[in-house]
C-alpha cells in the first residue's frame, strides 16, 4: 500500500489490555473505517459479586458501529477472543479473520450464544494477506506462543506499516515444529515499520523465555516418580503442553481422562485440526478409569488458577461428584498463578495436601514456562522490525514502563513512544505520535446468569450488602395512614447487640411518627376520592429508617421496606402485597385512589 503524504492521521485506541492483564481489545481507525484487533475478556476480582466475566467498555465502538469493516484475531486465548460473542449481541462485525484454531473455537462460542449469523468467520494461514475496507491490508506472520496457531500481524495503512506483535516469544524448538517467521519480520524491518505495538507481559524479566520443549524432561521425571494416580492441571488453551502430557501418558502407559468443559472443547478442536495427535484409546471417560490400577491413570483437569467452579477447585473442596483425592495421589500444577490468582491457587494446594495428595508446584520445579517473551525476546523484536515509533502493549503499568526503557536502550528516542491507558486515542502520522484524547474505557460486567450486564450501581449495591448486610422491614398500612400490625424486621449479615424485639419496637415507633406527622403530604382528597402517593410514602419511610438504623446499629446496611396496603373494594383489615399496581399521573407521583365512602367503610 503506497504511502500518502497528505493522509489523515491513523487513530489507535486500546480499549483493554493496558495497565492490566486481560481483555485485550484495540481499535484502528482511519477516516470513516474501523477495524478491531482482538476482543478479549478478564475474570472478576473478589469484590465483583455475581459477576461471571469482565469486558472492556465498548461504548465507542457501539457509537461508531457503522464504521466497522472487520476484525483481526491474533490467537485463540480467552483474553483475546472471549468477548466477541457478547459484542456481537450489540453490533455486527462484517467479517472476522483469524487462525484456524481460534476460528474453530470461536464458531462454537458464537453458535452457543446464538449470534453465529452476525458475522462471517474466515480462517487464515501464515503469510496470508487480507483486505479490510479501503484503508487496511493485513498480513498474518507466524509467531510462537503458549497456544498453537498464533500470529503477529503487519497492518498496512495509507501512512505506513504498523506491526502488532500479539502475544509472543521466540521459541526456536516449538513443540509443533511451527517456528516464528523471523525472516518475514526482518523483511518488514528492511522496508520500514512506522510503528511497533509490542507485548509487554514479561518486560521485567531478563533473558529469553525458555522454549516450551524445556518442560518435557521435568514432566517426564514427574511421571516416572508418581506411584499412584496422577492429576495434572494446566491452562485449558495450552495446546503444546497438553500435547506433551498426552505424549508422556503414552510413554508411561497411563490412560487419560479429561475433566473440565473448556479443556474437553479445546482438545476436540485441536484434534480435529491436527494440533493434538494421540490414539483414540488413550482418552477414556471417568467411569472407565475407575476400574484401572492407580498407576495406570492420569486425570487432566482445568483449574490451574483456582477458579471457583473449575474441576480442580471442586476436587480440592470435596465438591466434585465423581473424583475424591486419596492418599498417594500426585497433583501437578503445570502453570504459574497469573496476577490476582495467587491466594486462590495457594488455598487449593493446601486443601489438596490436607487430603493426602503430593502436590508439585512452583517455578523451581521447571514444569511451566511462560508464553510471553522476556527482555531479550523484546529486544530481538525491536531489532528485527526497527520501528520509527514504539508503543508498549499488553501489561500492567510497571511492565509498560520497563518495556519503554528497553526500547530506549535499543535506540528509540523517548519522544517516539507513548505509554497509554485504556481509552487513550493515539494520533499517528508519518512524523509524530501523540495522545490527542480519550474515549470511555471502563468495565462492562456480565452477570453470572449470563442474561445481562451488571451496572455500576448494582455492583455497588452488591458490595454494600456483602460488607454491611441487609435489613428488610415489612409494614402494612391502612388507607387512614395507620399501621395495621406490628412491622416485621429481618437482619441478614448484620452484627448487632440489640435484641430483635427491641429493634422491632423501635422501628414501629419510627414508622408511626412518620405517619402521624407526614401522612397528609401523601394523602389528598379530590372530588370525594382519596388519592395516596404510596410510592412517595414508601421512599420517605425507607430513607428515614435507613438513616436511623445506621445510627442505632453503628453500621450502614442496605435497608429495604416492603410496604403493604389493603386491596381496593375490600375491608380495611384485608392486607395484600400487590398494593403498588398504581395509576401514575402526569406529574409522575405514584397514587392509588379510593372514594371517601370506601375509606369510611
Amino acid at each position: 500500500m503506497a504511502k500518502n503524504e497528505n493522509s489523515t492521521a491513523l487513530k489507535i485506541i486500546p480499549l483493554g489490555g493496558l495497565h492490566e492483564i486481560g481483555k485485550n481489545t484495540c481499535v484502528f481507525e482511519y477516516e470513516d473505517e474501523i477495524i478491531l484487533l482482538d476482543a478479549g475478556l478478564a475474570f472478576p476480582t473478589d469484590g465483583m459479586h455475581g459477576v461471571n466475566i469482565v469486558l472492556p467498555d465498548m461504548n465507542y465502538v457501539r457509537e461508531n458501529r457503522h464504521k466497522i469493516k472487520g476484525m483481526i484475531v491474533t490467537h485463540g486465548h480467552e483474553d483475546h477472543i472471549g468477548g466477541i460473542a457478547f459484542h456481537l449481541k450489540q453490533f455486527e462485525i462484517p467479517v472476522i479473520y483469524g487462525p484456524r484454531l481460534a476460528m474453530s473455537m470461536l464458531e462454537g462460542k458464537l453458535e452457543e450464544a446464538g449470534v453465529r449469523d452476525r458475522t462471517e468467520l474466515r480462517s487464515v494461514m501464515p503469510r496470508d494477506m487480507v483486505r479490510i475496507g479501503k484503508s487496511f491490508l493485513v498480513e498474518y506472520i507466524r509467531n510462537t506462543h503458549s497456544i498453537a496457531d498464533s500470529f503477529t500481524v503487519a497492518i498496512h495503512t495509507p501512512l505506513g506499516i504498523v506491526i502488532h506483535t500479539g502475544d509472543f516469544k521466540f521459541d526456536h524448538t516449538p513443540v509443533d515444529g511451527e517456528r516464528f517467521d523471523i525472516q518475514r519480520l526482518a523483511e518488514y524491518g528492511e522496508k520500514g515499520v512506522l510503528c511497533l505495538l509490542s507485548d509487554s507481559t514479561n518486560s521485567e524479566t531478563p533473558g529469553f523465555t525458555p522454549s516450551e520443549r524445556s518442560v518435557y524432561p521435568n514432566l517426564d521425571r514427574t511421571f516416572s516418580q508418581a506411584t499412584g494416580r496422577l492429576f495434572i492441571t494446566t491452562f485449558a488453551s495450552s495446546v503444546h503442553r497438553i500435547n506433551m502430557i498426552l505424549e508422556l501418558a503414552q510413554k508411561h502407559n497411563r490412560v487419560v481422562s479429561v475433566v473440565g468443559r473448556s479443556m474437553l472443547n479445546l482438545i476436540a478442536h485441536a484434534r480435529n485440526l491436527g494440533y493434538i495427535k494421540c490414539p483414540d484409546n488413550l482418552l477414556q471417560p471417568l467411569n472407565t478409569i475407575r476400574n484401572l490400577p492407580d498407576e495406570s491413570v492420569l486425570i487432566l483437569t482445568t483449574g490451574s488458577q483456582g477458579e471457583p467452579m473449575s474441576a480442580m477447585t471442586r476436587i480440592a473442596n470435596k465438591e466434585h461428584p465423581h473424583i475424591k483425592i486419596r492418599q498417594g495421589d500426585t497433583v501437578v500444577f503445570s502453570a504459574n498463578p497469573i496476577p490476582g490468582n495467587t491466594i486462590a491457587v495457594v488455598n487449593t494446594i493446601d486443601k489438596l495436601m490436607m487430603q493426602g495428595a503430593n502436590v508439585i508446584y512452583g517455578r523451581d520445579k521447571g514444569i511451566h514456562v511462560s508464553g510471553h517473551g522476556c527482555q531479550e525476546d523484546q529486544k530481538l523484536m525491536i531489532a528485527l522490525t526497527r520501528p520509527k515509533f514504539f508503543v508498549p502493549f499488553h501489561g500492567e503499568h510497571r511492565m509498560l514502563v520497563k518495556h519503554s526503557q528497553t526500547a530506549q536502550s535499543m535506540g528509540i528516542p523517548p519522544e517516539n513512544m507513548v505509554i497509554l491507558n485504556n481509552g487513550d486515542v493515539i494520533e499517528l502520522t508519518q512524523q509524530s505520535i501523540r495522545v490527542i484524547g480519550k474515549v470511555p474505557s471502563g468495565l462492562e460486567l456480565v452477570d453470572t446468569s449470563g442474561s445481562g450486564m451488571v451496572s455500576a450501581k448494582v455492583l455497588q449495591e452488591r458490595q454494600k450488602m456483602a460488607e454491611e448486610g441487609l435489613v428488610t422491614v415489612a409494614a402494612a398500612i391502612s388507607w387512614e395512614g395507620k399501621l395495621l400490625a406490628k412491622p416485621e424486621i429481618h437482619l441478614r449479615g448484620v452484627v448487632t447487640s440489640i435484641e430483635k424485639p427491641l429493634l422491632q419496637k423501635w422501628v414501629q415507633q419510627r414508622i408511626e411518627e412518620i405517619l402521624n406527622v407526614r401522612w397528609t403530604e401523601f394523602a389528598e382528597s379530590f372530588n370525594d376520592k382519596l388519592e395516596v402517593d404510596w410510592g412517595g410514602l414508601q421512599g420517605l419511610i425507607e430513607r428515614d429508617l435507613a438513616r436511623s438504623l445506621r445510627k442505632e446499629l453503628h453500621c450502614q446496611p442496605t435497608v429495604t421496606l416492603l410496604m403493604q396496603v389493603p386491596e381496593e373494594n375490600t375491608s380495611v383489615q384485608v392486607v395484600t402485597s400487590t398494593n403498588l399496581t398504581t395509576t401514575v399521573p402526569t406529574d409522575g407521583r405514584r397514587r392509588r385512589t379510593r372514594t371517601a365512602a370506601q375509606v369510611a367503610s
